[in-house]
């Protein structure tokens, strides 16, 4: 068999993973990891934080495509190819034992990112994937046969195919390279973000977590439930990172102003929530109502709330009226607050945009402008 020369671009999860696929079906190929950094795997480590979040315990492959903000009908034919429990499966049987959370997410059982960069690692060295730090390729360009890169400050290589596992950039001039081989580049911006709330006094609430919250982006359709933490600059956790990612272009269209209502009981059978009150009412007439709470809420969010619709915590269940009890309701299942601005983290940023799905073979996950070039992780997705 002739020995082919493959180029990753890219050292993180994607290009990890695609370099450690080529060799173990093409074991006589050569395959050459780049990374522009002198680290690896850098999101991979802080990921889930600090833990990483290895996948989701979804074995359902519409219920999986539907968790995408975009191009999951596109993924539905991969996702048939390697799935979640493919996922789960390739890295216990390489020693690391994972384990699923409640709400589905899965981490490894040690609770440390460390063992998942280590798998990765030991893959590539088990498998002689060649490994290049501090490489910075400036250019690729397309040969009758293969590809050459251009490197700074190093002399150009040739390669027979080349994989681009560079991962999201937050301007269009970062996919400029791809543009000029004949990809359309949709026009990237940020999907994965928190909301800063700075005027809004929920903040003095910091580090209180909600587990089963509704958030719903006002003027839109756009939906989310799962755990809502408070943080010092506005509200984060997975509820309000799905409603960034799935909000992605309409925020950005807003300019990053615009308001949210939360329902932190999930819960919208008012008639339901308010008989539920007037039963504890009346089995709890002389308790005050700021140390006796209906719903499993966290306490501080309790008070916090009793306050906003104007209800003493030394009042008695048996001194709130009628309508005290449909406002506390409200609050309770429509509290309004108003986002100025987003809050993103380097090492966390994920891009809405890049190379038009249209672009790919998604049998082969090459490109349909130029042959021998192929496409792996986040960034190239619209």
């Amino acid at each position: 068999m002739e020995i082919k020369k493959v180029a990753v671009i890219g050292g993180g999860a994607a290009g990890f993973f695609a370099a450690i696929s080529v060799k173990e079906n093409h074991p006589t190929h050569q395959v050459i990891l780049f990374e522009k950094t002198s680290k690896v795997l850098s999101k991979v480590k802080v990921s889930g934080g600090g833990r990483c979040n290895v996948t989701h315990n979804c074995s359902d492959i519409s219920d999986l495509c539907n968790a995408y903000p975009r191009g999951g009908k596109k993924l539905k034919s991969l996702f048939y190819q390697f799935s979640t429990n493919d996922t789960i499966d390739w890295f216990e049987s390489r020693g690391v034992p994972l384990k699923t959370e409640k709400d589905g997410r899965v981490f490894p059982v040690s609770n440390n990112s460390q063992s998942i960069t280590d798998c990765l690692i030991n893959e590539i060295n088990r498998l002689n994937v060649k490994l290049e730090l501090g490489q910075t390729i400036e250019n690729i360009e397309q040969e009758k046969i293969g590809w050459k890169l251009k490197f700074k400050d190093q002399p150009n290589q040739n390669f027979d195919a080349v994989i681009i596992a560079t991962g999201g950039s937050p301007k269009l001039k970062g996919f400029e390279w791809l543009h000029n081989l004949g990809h359309n580049i949709i026009h990237p911006i940020p999907s994965l973000f928190t909301f800063n709330m700075p005027n809004e006094s929920i903040i003095e609430l910091m580090g209180l977590v909600v587990e089963k919250a509704r958030v719903k982006i006002k003027n839109s359709k756009i939906q989310t439930q799962g755990p809502l933490l408070v943080t010092h600059w506005g509200m984060s956790g997975p509820a309000i990172l799905k409603a960034s990612a799935f909000g992605a272009r309409f925020l950005s269209e807003h300019e990053y102003q615009f308001e949210i209502e939360v329902n932190w009981i999930n819960e919208t059978n008012t008639d339901l929530l308010f008989d539920q009150l007037q039963h504890f009412s009346q089995l709890n007439p002389h308790k005050r109502i700021g140390n006796h709470k209906v719903f499993l809420i966290p306490n501080r969010l309790w008070i916090f709330l009793l306050s906003k619709v104007e209800i003493p915590v030394e009042k008695k269940w048996n001194e709130i009226g009628k309508k005290k009890f449909r406002k506390l309701i409200t609050i309770l299942t429509q509290d309004n607050y108003k986002v100025s601005g987003k809050t993103t983290f380097k090492e966390e940023f994920v891009t809405c945009g890049g190379i038009d799905l249209n672009d790919i073979n998604f049998k082969t996950m090459g490109s349909k402008k130029v042959n021998n070039l192929y496409f792996a992780g986040e960034g190239y997705r619209c």
